[in-house]
């Protein structure tokens, strides 16, 4: 299991938000700051962050932050 904090201040620092954001509960596109350019950057942050490497069909289906906590965990060994 990962830890979601963890998580969230990838999202936070990807996605340039300030504290005061609910990571939780975001969707792709769900605000103005998360478009498919931050979309990029935010797999890119994952990958470091958690050493894996995302495959294409993943990055499609990451469409909310629980996506994204479900293709992390997936990934981490």
């Amino acid at each position: 299991m990962i830890d979601d904090e963890r998580l969230r201040r990838v999202f936070r620092s990807a996605l340039d938000l300030g504290e005061d954001v609910v990571v939780d509960v975001l969707e792709y596109r769900g605000i103005d700051k998360w478009d498919s350019l931050a979309h990029m950057s935010l797999v890119a942050a994952l990958e470091d962050e958690f050493d894996i490497m995302i495959d294409i069909d993943d990055v499609i289906d990451m469409s909310s932050f629980s996506k994204a906590r479900e293709l992390v965990e997936k990934h981490v060994v």
